[in-house]
């Protein structure tokens, strides 16, 4: 993707925060992260330098807000940091891009880069993994602001050439900002997840495969993969990249072009002044997407560009191919490399999609189109889908909710070799024990014949394959090997490449054969447990020789459930000692029964740039730090904009709607004040205390809030007496029904009925004598009753009159059958039998009253 810089997600290894919608919301609340830096934006191309970290005298910027800082904050904005993960200071590489840098780097004591800048006013040097932390903090932050709930678990997603320091790197990032880094993700790899995941159509697991190619060329990297789809299922068939072709090379051609044309058309040398060179590239970056919209000649012109000279100049579609042809014919040397590594033809190719910034170019896909002999598609989004993958992955690895299933199949991108020290004439043994495209995550048991604690090398095996200087993965002790038996001893020792793609040794045993009785500790079965179905046994003796017996592929859930939960493995055996044990067995009626015992040995690892852990801590303390100081400026900076608004606000209301509440005195004396307070705020007032603000704005609205709340108090007082009027009157209906005998009110008791006609009428006095004092009032004045006085009056009102006016009339029984039987002569003696039949409301003392209720029943009856 293009996004200017060069990262990871939205950063480098890019990062994106992944699409709210693209998923259901996880109970476990995780960041889908993929290209942290490139957050989705409503322009076609992602904008350049998405993944930009400002450092200020006061707080950090990051993401667009810093990307605007970029010429005026040169030095200590920091971009294009995405390629220094895990290299060292003195990489080749690193000191060619030290000169394309804005920033300072510096030598840190670790051997490994530091960013120098100026931050809180003072001088600080950052590692790239701080910086990535930085970043990932944002985004963090604005997923929790998204979601309302905490976010700690993400899956990050790089580039599919990182080896195992960089990627150890971004782990080491993410955990900086909070973020447990359930996995790291190849780039194309969550592309063809996000692809293949929706697919209803794909092959049957029976049928041939379907064969997708993958092409993403982002702002600083060019990665291309196949991918073999059945349904519920992705394998990765062959991966090849060009680190050093991206998005920045083509923007880089442009700028050399235009710098040597403005030396010799204006006499100026751009490239002796950063600030001038930033802007240039930003053009730069401009016109190449216009080009790739318009095929005509684009203006480039900017003003005061150096020495108050304004530059200009001309390209076109036709020109900028004929300057980038050196890098376009450098776009089918992956795509070719993939081919013969899946060992397809080009027919067998279902469908070429791309993705990426710098895929928009025409020239690029011209070139990708002609190589496959079709059109290419561009069903994916260009600039999201990396970041759509990880959130699907993250959602398949969350037990929150339900994902369909698709298990994915990744590869080693380089083969891996184990050396170490034998008692052969060479002195010195190896394996490969990962060849290139070996499936991933996978796990492999080798057997040792040692007798002594011995180190193991692991190394990339082909150099001059990798774009990284150093080739060593990490030196692996096995430790505490003091076999009692040497003749009948091995050590198993269990290499894993890791579900994000790292090598490790994870686990070592010392096997002993023992007769029963001669184990001081719990003897065990041998070979009654296997591994797991990933797990290939090898056999490696000290000559160095090794026998793979077998190799299956562990399944992608429980793969993750190891990750996870790092749970220790037990070494499994190899077929050799299976066969063994059943001839054993079969034999166990004339000889001894055979024993062995297995001893978990401890393993020292040592692995180049790694990060101890009280450093790390410190790390993760100081962006807490800086996490609270972006919190109070944020704060203080809110609290001066309060000020700012409310002066505006309040000045263009008195010559508005405030006019008549304030008189001409208040409003002189309020207008003078909200000037004194608004020639503060851009002198002595820029930079203050956030207290300082308070208090200003405490001070201004003693004088505006009174006005404020009389213009509110009239506003709002005409519907307030108009709702007490309307509930006067109901309750005034209510009485005169009441005297006119209405059947709904006879049953109310007469005193009470009068206590609410006291009430109505008292309320009605009150209401009239306040309009009256109200329309006395001159507008500018306080007012005599306020809105919250009149609605207690209503409520006063609806708590006394309600419960009276509202009462149920009395529930009448239905007769028993008996009643029914002696019909008037118990309707003769009713009265007396039931005498709380008065405490419904009626009265005894009047015949026509007594019998009236009984008339009722009857009817009822009937």
């Amino acid at each position: 993707m293009d996004t200017g810089w060069q990262w990871p997600h939205s950063p480098m290894c890019r990062r994106h925060l992944a699409d709210a919608g693209s998923v259901p919301e996880s109970k476990t609340n995780r960041l889908e992260s993929s290209e942290a830096w490139r957050l989705p934006t409503t322009n076609p191309w992602i904008q350049q330098y998405r993944a930009c970290i400002s450092l200020g005298p006061k707080n950090r910027a990051i993401g667009a807000a810093a990307k605007i800082q970029i010429v005026t904050n040169a030095k200590n904005t920091i971009q294009g940091f995405k390629q220094l993960h895990g290299r060292a200071f003195d990489d080749p590489f690193v000191q060619t891009e030290k000169s394309k840098l804005a920033y300072e780097l510096q030598k840190i004591p670790s051997g490994s880069v530091g960013i120098k800048v100026h931050y809180l006013n003072e001088e600080r040097v950052f590692t790239v993994e701080q910086i990535m932390g930085m970043l990932l903090t944002k985004l963090k932050e604005t997923s929790e602001n998204a979601l309302k709930k905490p976010v700690t678990d993400c899956v990050i997603s790089v580039p599919s050439f990182f080896t195992d320091v960089e990627r150890r790197s971004m782990i080491s990032a993410a955990k900086i900002a909070g973020l447990n880094c359930l996995r790291l993700m190849n780039d194309t790899t969550a592309v063809a997840l996000a692809y293949g995941i929706y697919k209803q159509d794909l092959p049957t697991p029976e049928e041939k495969p379907r064969n997708v190619v993958f092409v993403d060329m982002g702002h600083s990297a060019y990665q291309a993969s196949i991918c073999a789809f059945n349904k519920g299922k992705l394998k990765v068939l062959g991966t090849a990249f060009d680190p050093h072709l991206g998005g920045r090379n083509f923007d880089e051609a442009l700028v050399d072009y235009f710098c040597e044309e403005f030396r010799t058309k204006y006499k100026l040398n751009v490239k002796a002044n950063v600030r001038a060179l930033l802007r240039l590239h930003q053009e730069c970056e401009k016109l190449k997407k216009l080009m790739s919209a318009n095929a005509s000649d684009i203006p480039l012109n900017i003003e005061c560009f150096m020495n108050d000279i304004d530059v200009s100049g001309r390209m076109n579609r036709a020109q900028f191919e004929e300057l980038c042809a050196s890098l376009l014919n450098r776009v089918e040397a992956p795509l070719k490399s993939i081919i013969e590594q899946a060992k397809l033809q080009l027919e067998d190719v279902y469908s070429v999609e791309i993705l990426g910034g710098a895929t928009r170019i025409p020239a690029m896909k011209e070139r990708i189109a002609k190589f496959f002999h079709k059109d290419v598609s561009t069903t994916l989004n260009a600039d999201e889908a990396v970041a759509r993958g990880c959130a699907l992955q993250c959602a398949i690895l969350s037990p929150a909710f339900k994902v369909r299933e698709f298990s994915i199949t990744d590869v080693v991108p380089f083969p891996i070799t184990l050396k170490w020290k034998s008692t052969t004439e060479e002195g010195l043994g190896e394996c490969e024990v990962f060849s290139k495209n070996h499936p991933a995550p996978f796990s492999k048991v080798i057997t040792f014949y040692k007798k002594e604690p011995f180190d193991l090398d692991a190394y990339y095996s082909n150099p001059r394959e990798l774009y990284y200087p150093d080739a060593r993965i990490g030196r692996f002790t096995i430790q505490n090997v003091t076999p009692q038996n040497d003749e009948n001893s091995k050590v198993k020792v269990k290499v894993r490449v890791n579900i994000h793609g790292i090598f490790n040794v994870s686990s070592a045993s010392l096997i002993e054969k023992q007769k029963p009785d001669s184990g001081q500790v719990e003897d065990i079965p041998m070979e009654t447990d296997q591994l797991s179905r990933d797990t290939a046994n090898a056999k490696i003796d000290d000559q160095g020789t090794m026998q793979v017996d077998q190799e299956e592929m562990h399944s992608q859930q429980k793969d993750q459930t190891e990750e996870q939960n790092d749970v220790s493995q037990v070494p499994s055996t190899d077929s050799e000692e299976k066969n063994d044990q059943a001839g054993e067995s079969k034999e166990s009626s004339s000889k001894p029964k055979i024993k062995v015992k297995s001893v978990d040995l401890v393993i020292k690892s040592e692995l180049p740039q790694q990060f101890i852990q009280d450093l790390l801590n410190n790390y993760i303390e100081n962006e807490g730090k800086m996490i609270m100081q972006d919190k109070l400026e944020k704060e203080r900076i809110d609290a001066k904009n309060a000020v700012e608004e409310y002066v505006y606000e309040i000045r263009d209301k008195l010559c508005g709607v405030y006019e008549k509440f304030i008189n001409e005195a208040d409003k002189q004396k309020f207008t003078q004040l909200l000037e004194d307070t608004e020639n503060w705020l851009y002198e002595d007032g820029e930079d203050q205390p956030k207290q300082i603000y308070l208090d200003k704005l405490n001070d201004l609205k003693n004088l505006g809030q009174p006005v404020q709340d009389r213009y509110k108090e009239h506003e709002e007082r005409p519907k307030a007496f108009d709702d007490l009027g309307k509930k006067i009157q109901l309750f005034m209906k209510t009485v005169e029904a009441y005297k006119n005998k209405d059947e709904n009110y006879v049953h109310i008791d007469a005193a009470e009925m009068a206590k609410v006609e006291k009430n109505v009428s008292c309320a009605m006095d009150w209401m009239n004598s306040r309009m009256i004092g109200q329309n006395n009032q001159m507008l500018f004045q306080d007012p005599i009753v306020k809105v919250a006085e009149i609605m207690n009056k209503i409520k006063e009102l609806e708590t006394t009159c309600d419960p009276i006016v509202n009462q149920p009339k009395p529930k009448i029984e239905p007769l028993s059958e008996k009643d029914r039987a002696n019909g008037p002569l118990h309707e003769e003696s009713g009265i007396d039998a039931k005498p709380e039949s008065n405490a419904a409301g009626g009265d005894n003392t009047k015949p026509a009253e007594q019998q009236k209720p009984v008339e009722n029943r009857n009817m009822e009856v009937d």
